[in-house]
């Protein structure tokens, strides 16, 4: 198992990064919010889980240990693959998971795309003692806290298209949450590439 890999990221992309091991380009599938961290030609330090198929070899990217490890419990439950697992952290974080499971929140589960109710319904009976109780640390929300650079706007679209939305849907959610991305830096302060991810899967559930 890869358990993570350092060095310079090469290149970027809506729902990857290309990082530089030993003179090997190796692309790692990222949540927005990890992505939302990284810059070319910086440095970079992720935690891996490889996930092996018949015809596919895929390496998965998180912040840190705790995603990680988030990441590969949630697959032990029934019909949840890799692609559901990460769409799980990209909108909520590790401590944000455990506690929807452990207060069985069924409205959390479904604000994450392709979770509907029955689904969240069985997660929460399959999960509810995996993942462990709630840090509730001042720093457990760092994984949905990630501050955006100038183009938010294209990062939040790209992330939602990632997640399976459809270009207009994604278009709508954006425009919904500018408000609240522009009132952020009137205040002086960056927007939030989490927060506004939640904030336009909130609009995307409302509209359904």
């Amino acid at each position: 198992m890869i358990a993570f890999v350092s060095g310079p990221v090469a290149a970027l992309a809506p729902d990857a990064a290309v990082v530089e091991v030993g003179g090997i380009g190796m692309a790692v599938q990222c949540t927005p919010a990890t992505l939302a961290t990284l810059r070319v030609g910086q440095p970079a330090r992720l935690a891996t889980s490889l996930v092996v198929r018949e015809d596919s070899l895929t390496l998965y990217g998180f912040a840190d240990d705790d995603e990680r490890q988030t990441f590969e419990l949630l697959q032990t439950a029934s019909g949840v693959g890799p692609r559901l697992a990460q769409a799980m952290l990209a909108v909520h974080s590790p401590d944000a998971l455990r506690r929807a499971f452990a207060s069985g929140d069924e409205k959390a589960l479904t604000a994450v795309p392709g979770i509907g109710k029955k689904g969240a319904q069985k997660l929460l009976l399959e999960l509810k003692d995996r993942l462990g109780e709630p840090v509730a640390s001042g720093g457990s929300q760092a994984g949905v806290g990630t501050p955006v650079g100038a183009g938010w706007r294209d990062q939040l679209h790209a992330a939602l298209v990632g997640l399976g939305y459809a270009t207009r849907e994604a278009d709508e959610a954006v425009a919904a949450v500018t408000p609240q991305a522009e009132a952020a830096l009137a205040e002086g302060t960056q927007p939030q590439v989490g927060h506004l991810l939640r904030a336009a899967l909130q609009t995307l559930n409302r509209a359904r």
